[in-house]
């Protein structure tokens, strides 16, 4: 089949059909998810090429239904206005708009086909002016010339689906009950994904799972640990299980470069970005929001890169994820129950609920100048930024939004500000905004932290001012306990440290100073609660640094951004290098994160009162794996003593069989001592050769 499928073609192949495209509601209609996404499929047996070969020929092809139906005589007034419409959406082949005519009544059909010159016009002239209102009788539905063939395959006679015996799946949770209360995590190294334990009892990782070619650019945990996502050009796909990570659903979005979930796990949100494949016009721009469970979409956006990206003082940005990564101007949020959505445009902040997918009040926040935004980890409430405007003639500001209220609940200003990042507290207790703001030659900054406490009334704001940021200088701020007023104070300031970055444990007690890259990987292990260091190491080349969800453990890899020393090490909480697992080619490293406990706080202090007699039983299982370890390594020990003897008595017994060869080699003197024996040089002459030649004088 060609590539362009002529007039002829599509008229032809419409007879042989025999479809009334008038009819069709094709504006209802959503395209089935693709069939694969990269992986071999456990179920089906699918014929590729067949399929490649019908997208090749019709995908730039779309079928324009409810027009006018109109006598020849109006049908070079009905194409100009039809052409005129589409033309401005890209460019249509020539002799590409055909609309079929009724042999007995000479009137048009309703409907028009239109072929563009690539697929991608095509999807965009859908999107475009599917709904598109002619006058108030006549209202597009567009749709996809492939999506012919797909109503053709509807039975003619309903029949009921077969009731299929139910049959409970996998406890995706099941990896929680681990016996020995490990955790799992998962690495790629070159063509290999490894789902593992990390045992630290055994001092190495047990594999759970392995696969190769499992994902085509990333993986990535899902919030609470449930999913694994795999990431391939067709779309992407979740995995989970304790053991055998099946796969649960897959999600069609092609060339997909960027995903995330929402906190609560209900929804996967996906992003691609297109070429354009006119060098004047924008990248395109795709987000789809799908039902983790079912695979449907539940609402997508698209359109060009203009319509989503706005300059923050980040950059030129387009998505905010909901794990903080601030690469979309999009995010869920509004605590773990994923009610809430929002979306950032120009002088707006669009706020969603998920459960139709529409706009709050059908109105959105109208915010001049917004630039960031942030949802609370908890609860419904936006932080907005807006920066300064007009020379210092208008401040920087902070507002706080409940939604869906959308009440704003604190504002504060901020003058001279050259840069501003906004970071919530994990239980949404405190945000904390940190302030870069220019010094009054504005030819230096100097960094501030404007802490907003969420939870009391009327939410104060503590200002916190540091030293100059090029003093090197690491500033460790805590909660001060005992005290009526609660307020944030300096526990202490490190100096001289060889650090670039710092690392809290989960349990929030400990801190990792890791001097990364430039700094060859130098670790300090140290106590925020009794201010000491508890060790100094080293991981050579070290590029990222990873605690376990519980704070027990720490991981330090060096991934492929090195050619050499490529793979990861586990230590303990307090610097105690426990195991090393080299890796060639290694990209990725992730702990699987672990829900929030059932317990509650209450419960929690007391077992932390009483830990000393939950430990003794876990104490006693300790000792028992040392000594058998100890076992192990006396056995391993054992077993090559016994190997070099076994060579030992191999080499005398090849020794003893060669004495006589030897004694022969030295003139039958017996003793294979080389100190019996005396060096003595003897020179021989040895005539090589005589020639004669006669040499004339003449």
């Amino acid at each position: 089949m060609a590539d362009v499928m002529s007039m002829e073609d599509i008229h032809a192949t419409a007879a042989r059909l025999n479809v009334d495209l008038s009819s069709l509601d094709l504006g209802s209609i959503r395209l089935p998810p693709a069939e694969d996404f990269g992986i071999v499929s456990d179920d089906e047996d699918l014929k590729e090429e067949e399929s490649l070969e019908f997208e090749e020929g019709f995908a730039n092809i779309i079928v324009v239904d409810n027009l006018p139906v109109v006598p020849k005589e109006k049908f070079e007034k009905l194409e100009g206005v039809i052409r005129k419409i589409y033309s401005q959406i890209g460019v249509i082949k020539e002799d590409g708009l055909w609309m079929p005519v009724d042999t007995e009544t000479q009137k048009t059909l309703g409907y028009c086909f239109i072929e563009y010159n690539t697929p991608q016009e095509a999807e965009l002239a859908k999107e475009k002016t599917n709904g598109y209102k002619l006058d108030r009788s006549h209202i597009f539905a567009v749709n996809m010339f492939d999506d012919i063939e797909k109503f053709m395959k509807v039975p003619e006679e309903w029949a009921p689906p077969e009731t299929k015996p139910y049959t409970p799946g996998e406890n995706l949770q099941k990896w929680l009950t681990d016996e020995k209360a490990r955790d799992q995590f998962v690495i790629r190294a070159g063509t290999d994904t490894e789902v593992l334990w990390n045992d630290a009892r055994q001092s190495k990782p047990e594999l759970v799972y392995k696969r190769s070619y499992w994902t085509e650019s990333f993986v990535q945990w899902s919030p609470l640990g449930t999913y694994l996502a795999t990431v391939h050009r067709q779309g992407a796909a979740v995995w989970g299980g304790a053991t055998t990570f099946n796969r649960l659903m897959r999600y069609a979005h092609p060339q997909v470069k960027l995903i995330d979930f929402s906190p609560g796990e209900r929804f996967l949100v996906t992003y691609s970005s297109h070429e354009p494949s006119n060098p004047r016009d924008t990248h395109r721009v795709v987000i789809n929001i799908f039902d983790v469970r079912t695979g449907k979409v539940m609402r997508d956006f698209k359109g060009s890169a203009d319509e989503f990206a706005t300059g923050g003082t980040g950059g030129v940005r387009i998505f905010v994820l909901s794990n903080g990564l601030k690469l979309f101007y999009f995010q869920m949020g509004g605590g773990k129950d994923d009610k809430y959505f929002a979306r950032i445009g120009k002088n707006v902040i669009s706020v969603y609920e998920t459960e139709t997918f529409t706009l709050i009040d059908k109105k959105s926040i109208k915010v001049e100048n917004v630039v960031d935004f942030s949802w609370s980890p908890t609860d419904p409430i936006l932080a907005l930024f807006v920066p300064e405007l007009g020379g210092g003639n208008q401040p920087a500001r902070v507002s706080l939004v409940q939604i869906p209220s959308k009440e704003e609940l604190r504002q504060k200003n901020l003058f001279s500000v050259s840069d501003c990042k906004m970071y919530w507290q994990s239980n949404g207790d405190y945000l904390a905004v940190k302030v870069d703001r220019y010094t009054k030659t504005k030819k230096s900054t100097y960094t501030g932290f404007e802490l907003f406490r969420i939870k009391e009334r009327d939410i104060p704001i503590e200002v916190l001012e540091l030293e100059n940021k090029n003093d090197r200088l690491l500033h460790l701020l805590g909660a001060k306990s005992g005290t009526s007023t609660g307020r944030v104070s300096k526990l202490t300031t490190l100096k001289g440290k060889q650090a670039n970055a710092l690392y809290w444990s989960p349990s929030g007690r400990f801190i990792i100073l890791a001097g990364l890259k430039g700094f060859n990987g130098q670790l300090e292990f140290y106590n925020v609660d009794e201010l000491e260091t508890m060790a100094q190491a080293e991981h050579f080349m070290a590029t990222d640094v990873e605690w376990d969800p519980t704070g027990r453990y720490v991981v330090t890899a060096v991934t492929s951004v090195h050619e050499m020393e490529n793979g990861f090490n586990v230590w303990s909480f307090n610097g105690k290098l426990l195991y090393r697992i080299p890796r060639d080619h290694f990209f990725q490293f992730l702990w699987r994160p672990r829900p929030p406990s059932f317990l509650s706080p209450e419960k929690e202090e007391e077992i932390a009162k009483n830990l000393k007699k939950y430990s003794k039983k876990y104490e006693a299982e300790d000792q028992d794996v040392s000594l058998l370890l100890s076992e192990q390594d006396r056995e391993k020990r054992r077993m090559l003593k016994e190997e070099w003897d076994r060579w030992v008595s191999e080499w005398k017994r090849l020794h003893e069989e060669e004495k006589l060869e030897r004694q022969k080699l030295r003139d039958g003197e017996a003793s294979d001592d080389e100190e019996e024996y005396e060096a003595k040089e003897v020179e021989i002459e040895e005539l090589l050769d005589v020639s004669e030649e006669v040499i004339s004088f003449d």
